[in-house]
């Protein structure tokens, strides 16, 4: 049954860094201590705080954010925007904040999953050694990955920012009610065209205020139990011809585990 909007709910948001605006650069979200890193955490706050505002707009009264690129330590807190709750830093439980009292989830700066031509910085959890994942036989992204963790309490993605390809794939697995804003096109793994800073943030305001609206029809995402998973990865880095891999079943309580079997 699809969930009814109201005043005063409950949106968690997940952040990644590669959908993020103005990153187009394996150098820009690898190296923490780079001052390319440091310039991107700031991308990533620019449209963290449009997000916030549009979703505040909305309606929402509650916003948990998220970190969860690499190490889950790229929030700048004197850029926190008002009005939610932020969360970083590892080791954390699980993900804070995403439970059944949530009415939707955001995936703010995803990327497309490995393999996609026209996916700026494409990858499934690790670039370095190029990990694809299966369930029940579909080959599956961290959008899926994270739709699939939410979906095990209730709880339906409502928005999705990223590249074209990345708003192409979330619509793909979550159907056409959700609401996709593209951030740039790709033009290959480490090229993209790129969109003007007020252009995208105002678009992801826009979209979080429509998110909001459209959570009536925007569904969990699930899956057959038990999940069939695969995983495939290169054994040695140096040596690409070498893979691994490993399929195994897994049920609603190995959720958080699929992405790292």
């Amino acid at each position: 049954m699809a969930r009814r909007h109201k005043k005063g709910c409950k949106i968690f948001v997940e952040t990644d860094l590669e959908g993020v605006s103005g990153i187009w650069r394996f150098a820009q979200t690898r190296d923490r201590t780079t001052p390319d890193y440091a310039q991107a955490r700031e991308y990533l706050m620019g449209d963290i705080a449009a997000l916030v505002r549009g979703l505040r707009a909305g309606g929402a009264t509650t916003i948990v954010i998220s970190d969860n690129h690499g190490g889950g330590d790229n929030l700048v807190p004197h850029l926190m925007e008002p009005g939610a709750v932020y969360s970083t830093g590892k080791p954390r439980p699980g993900r804070p904040g995403l439970d059944a009292t949530c009415d939707g989830v955001v995936l703010l700066g995803f990327h497309a999953m490995k393999g996609t031509p026209d996916g700026v910085l494409n990858h499934t959890q690790s670039s370095k050694i190029e990990a694809r994942y299966w369930y029940n036989g579909v080959e599956s992204g961290e959008i899926a990955q994270t739709a699939l963790l939410a979906g095990s309490f209730g709880v339906p993605v409502i928005m999705v920012t990223g590249d074209t390809a990345t708003c192409r794939e979330a619509r793909r697995f979550l159907g056409r009610s959700i609401i996709t804003v593209p951030t740039k096109r790709g033009l290959g793994r480490e090229a993209a065209e790129l969109y003007p800073f007020e252009q995208t943030r105002q678009a992801i305001f826009e979209g979080a205020r429509r998110a909001l609206a459209a959570l009536p029809d925007c569904k969990p995402y699930r899956l057959k139990m038990p999940i069939k998973a695969k995983r495939e990865w290169i054994e040695h880095v140096e040596r690409p011809s070498e893979t691994r891999v490993v399929v195994r079943e897994a049920t609603l309580r190995d959720l958080s585990r699929l992405t790292g079997f």
